[in-house]
């Protein structure tokens, strides 16, 4: 059996997502850590370079690693991938005999032992380095090569010639390599940026513009009408617009208000009731309007920056086109009836899961086909409904179909459930999940959560921070009034790159249908729900949400997920966090007590920064400017803050690190 690890060993490389055969992920421009253990037997010094190769498997410039920590044989180097497509990226190690020499030399020349022999090592391996460095470079490593041959100078001399910084750095970028070794090529898949970045809002179409007939019965908004809403989306800062099912809603077993079984003829349905005569899932509601309509709305946000994003939910109402054409699509009981959805003790009678294992292929043409008909119609992201009560396989099936011929197309998984489900979900297609945001509230398990999103599961899960859902209002924001849901909005727009709402969040909308349920009253799930949205602009949380938006846009530090770093804070009610990306650095202060006046001190690990020499060593303030309030402070290693649940416009600073000194001091 022939040798599989190689002359050096190169082992436990990460980002490596199931044992190399996922490709892990990046955006466009994205920087990442490319790490992995590497040895070699004895004491010889080692070196290595992570190398990126592009799509066409044209390896880009070679990225020198580092090792994090004398003796840990863990070695790392940043990469960052320029454009999309399938990339991968290899490592190679090498004996590095300079090295080894230069350790040698400065043990045993001050210690006078063997010195003339010592420097003359030095000299040949610095002659074979010169033969493998371009010219231009040359006449340097000769210099070397002379200096160190010069016996009528000092010793000690001749040896600095060899340890100048500037020869050393020459020697990084043309290194002498013995006994190369390269590990196998990884897959990597960098994507576009809106699959890490992005703003999104919730919004129900039907509810725009619903209104009340002479005759006292309600009627739906279209997507004419909320087209009109868009403009206001906008200017908060959103660049998604989340559409529910816009599909025809079945009438068979339909839901009434607050999900009661006994509906009048003029109650509207849950939308994710989805078929009825009119149509399944790649037709539009006949009260919404048509495809025409749907196109309308598509242009009116491209043309306001606007991408949006539609439900796919791979569901059925009793009355769909599917259920009498494919009745192999459903799960049939012993009496004949077809069983509908239930997660106990919710149940779900107006809906009928898909049953895939009789006719598999057939549902996977199907699905794609109705995808790729809404795709023609403008639309790039699909947010997809309960994707972990379907098998995995038919997801990876079905996204990459999709994603080969449309790369740019995005799926956010909508996977409220058990972690290996939601990893494996992330790992095999999707470009963005939701996650446990919503029920981590207090300091320890945001760190402890975002550390895991940020770290270890970064290079395959990006997580999309949704504040609140139509199907989930916490209790901490039915308790905790206006200051937990602008602190929750601080901390979703700061934590994560890509956040959401859902329509109702800037009026602070906190009833539930019953105490211990997570479900609104009178939820928009199953009826009409205008709203008072100039009260949003004069007494609710729009203008905050266009402030974070405005400030998202503005630091590339907020547009990334792996540079999150906490900081300690000696008041477990206050978090505090930064995000860095070059010479843009944010500062985030929490008061995560909606009820009470909180007052800590705060303890920055300044090296994480990007602080100035004169910074670190505390000669000179850090200037900070809150962007929530405009004034700016001077901060330094310890910062007391006392943040108010009434503050406003939220109970927390969202700090930007000034490199312009001639701010005045607030």
């Amino acid at each position: 059996m022939s040798p599989q690890i190689g002359r050096i060993p190169i082992r436990d490389i990460h980002p490596r997502i199931d044992c190399g055969t996922l490709p892990a992920k990046a955006v466009s421009g994205e920087s990442f850590d490319i790490t992995a253990t590497i040895f070699r037997e004895g004491h010889d010094a080692v070196a290595a370079n992570a190398v990126l190769l592009d799509p066409e498997g044209r390896p880009g410039p070679y990225t020198p690693m580092r090792e994090e920590a004398p003796g840990t044989d863990r070695w790392t180097a940043e990469v960052t991938p320029t454009h999309e497509g399938r990339w991968s990226y290899r490592i190679e190690a090498w004996s590095d005999p300079l090295a080894t020499w230069r350790h040698h030399a400065e043990i045993k020349i001050p210690a006078g032992i063997d010195a003339e022999l010592v420097l003359e090592e030095g000299a040949l391996l610095h002659e074979r380095a010169a033969q493998g460095m371009p010219k231009a470079h040359r006449g340097a490593l000769a210099a070397v090569v002379q200096e160190l041959r010069s016996n009528k100078r000092p010793i000690a001399e001749r040896l600095a010639a060899a340890l100048d910084p500037a020869l050393l750095g020459l020697l990084d970028r043309h290194p002498l390599r013995e006994h190369v070794t390269a590990s196998p090529p990884l897959p990597l898949l960098v994507e576009r940026p809106r699959a890490l970045f992005g703003s999104w809002y919730e919004l129900f179409p039907r509810s725009e513009g619903a209104r009340t007939t002479p005759d006292g019965h309600p009627a739906s908004g279209t997507l004419r009408t909320a087209s009109q809403r868009l403009p206001a989306i906008a200017q908060m800062g959103f660049d998604v617009v989340y559409l529910p099912p816009i599909h025809p809603i079945g009438t068979s077993h339909r839901k009434g208000p607050n999900n009661t079984l006994s509906p009048t003829p003029h109650d509207v349905g849950s939308p994710w009731a989805i078929g009825s005569p009119d149509g399944g899932h790649d037709a539009v509601h006949p009260d919404l309007g048509t495809l025409a309509d749907f196109d309308h709305f598509v242009a009116t946000a491209r043309d306001l920056g606007m991408e949006v994003a539609l439900d796919f939910a791979l569901q059925c109402s009793p009355d769909h086109p599917w259920v009498a054409k494919h009745p192999e699509w459903f799960h049939h009981r012993p009496d004949g009836t077809i069983a509908y959805a239930e997660n106990p003790p919710k149940k779900y009678q107006d809906i009928y899961p898909i049953a895939f294992d009789a006719d598999f292929d057939g549902i996977v043409t199907e699905t794609i086909r109705v995808l790729r008909h809404w795709m023609d119609h403008g639309v790039r992201i699909f947010r997809v409904d309960n994707p972990h009560t379907k098998p995995v396989v038919f997801w990876e099936e079905v996204i990459n179909h999709i994603n080969k011929a449309d790369p740019d197309v995005i799926f956010l998984a909508e996977a409220f459930t058990r972690p290996a489900m939601m990893r494996t979900l992330a790992q095999i297609g999707f470009q963005q999940s939701y996650t446990y945001f919503t029920w981590r509230n207090s300091k320890q398990e945001l760190t402890d959560y975002l550390t895991e999103l940020s770290t270890e599961s970064a290079a395959y899960l990006r997580p999309n921070l949704f504040v609140n859902t139509p199907d989930i209002l916490h209790a901490h924001l039915q308790h905790g009034g206006r200051p937990a849901f602008a602190a929750r909005a601080v901390l979703a727009a700061t934590l994560s790159p890509s956040w959401g709402v859902y329509a109702g969040y800037e009026l602070c909308e906190n009833t539930p249908v019953r105490p211990g349920s997570e479900e609104y009253l009178d939820s928009e799930k199953y009826q009409l729900r205008p709203r008072d949205w100039e009260k949003a602009e004069t007494e609710g949380l729009a203008p905050l949400l266009r402030t974070l938006n405005t400030v998202r846009r503005a630091h590339p530090a907020l547009q990334r997920l792996r540079n999150l770093r906490f900081h300690h804070v000696d008041n477990e009610h206050v978090i505090a966090y930064s995000k860095r990306k070059g010479h843009d650095t944010v500062v985030v202060v929490v008061n995560l007590d909606p009820h009470h006046t909180q007052e800590a001190t705060v303890s920055l690990d300044v090296t994480r920064l990007g602080a100035s020499p004169t910074q670190l060593a505390g000669a000179e303030p850090l200037l900070m400017r809150d962007e929530l309030t405009g004034e700016t402070y001077h901060w330094g290693r310890s910062n007391y803050v006392r943040l108010d649940p009434g503050h406003a416009p939220a109970p927390a600073h969202v700090l930007t690190l000034l490199h312009d000194r001639r701010v005045p001091r607030t």
